[in-house]
């Protein structure tokens, strides 16, 4: 249901663009998507993406691969989905999943040290990684909660594949609006803000690293995204490192980026 949710709504179409730059800044080939689930925003995401390579995918990861709904996901997208078939730990992904790592609504099942621990891994293995969290801490989301367990009774026949149980836990038995409504207001409640994801990567071991944290609006909802982007920096900033901590200061100064209501607002965190 989550996964119908998000693509029927396409509550992460707007942050394609920035996902697009940060995967161009970082070169990757690909994306390794962690904590996949039903597959995420991905059906309706991947064909916003355009990859350097011919082959650019996206790859479909988690603890507890649900191999149905990757297959569905893989059959819906031209392969420009695929999924690997064992078990992988957000926190220790194996070196052979080489890619853009990005994790979607699931960010804040981790806590702090675990959470910081995936961002480290990320890190020490000189991939990019993206997190992007629908959910914060607000009354606003906390209400929407409430509009979002009302969509299992409208859209429960059209989520494939057809489910007669479904129907009974939705209708009869109300349980399936009740378990979204609670998981949903847990996770808004326990969601990352971008000031606790500025504190996580100040204490990484990261050198060499351009991070951005902020949130962002647009599309047709209007739905803030928090995310976190980081990355290995470019020889530029490699080669500005050596001219001395005026022109770096400078350039800090510069990165610090403050944006409308309709691209989001965030901050350029360079690691020197």
């Amino acid at each position: 249901m989550l996964r119908f949710g998000l693509n029927l709504l396409k509550a992460y179409a707007p942050i394609a663009p920035l996902l697009q730059r940060a995967i161009d800044s970082s070169r990757s080939p690909s994306i390794v998507d962690m904590c996949s689930g039903g597959g995420g925003p991905w059906l309706h995401l991947v064909r916003k993406l355009k990859g350097d390579a011919q082959d650019f995918h996206v790859c479909l990861t988690d603890k507890y691969p649900n191999l149905s709904a990757f297959k569905n996901a893989q059959a819906g997208s031209d392969n420009h989905i695929r999924f690997y078939p064992g078990s992988v730990e957000a926190k220790n992904v194996p070196p052979a999943l080489e890619g853009f790592r990005t994790m979607f609504t699931s960010f804040h099942h981790f806590p702090l040290e675990e959470a910081s621990a995936i961002v480290q891994n990320a890190v020490d293995s000189r991939q990019g990684i993206g997190i992007f969290e629908i959910t914060r801490r607000s009354p606003s989301a906390v209400i929407l909660m409430f509009l979002w367990a009302l969509t299992p009774f409208l859209f429960t026949p059209f989520v494939g594949p057809f489910r007669w149980a479904r129907l009974l836990c939705t209708y009869v038995v109300p349980i399936i609006p009740l378990v979204l409504l609670f998981d949903g207001v847990v996770s808004c409640l326990r969601t990352y803000g971008p000031r606790e994801l500025h504190e996580l990567i100040e204490k990484l071991s990261a050198t060499e690293y351009q991070w951005e944290v902020g949130e962002y609006r647009g599309g047709f909802l209007r739905l803030p995204v928090t995310f976190l982007i980081g990355y290995p920096q470019s020889k530029r900033w490699t080669q500005l490192k050596n001219c001395g901590t005026e022109q770096i200061g400078k350039l800090r100064q510069s990165n610090t980026t403050g944006r409308d209501s309709e691209s989001g607002r965030g901050l350029f965190l360079p690691a020197v």
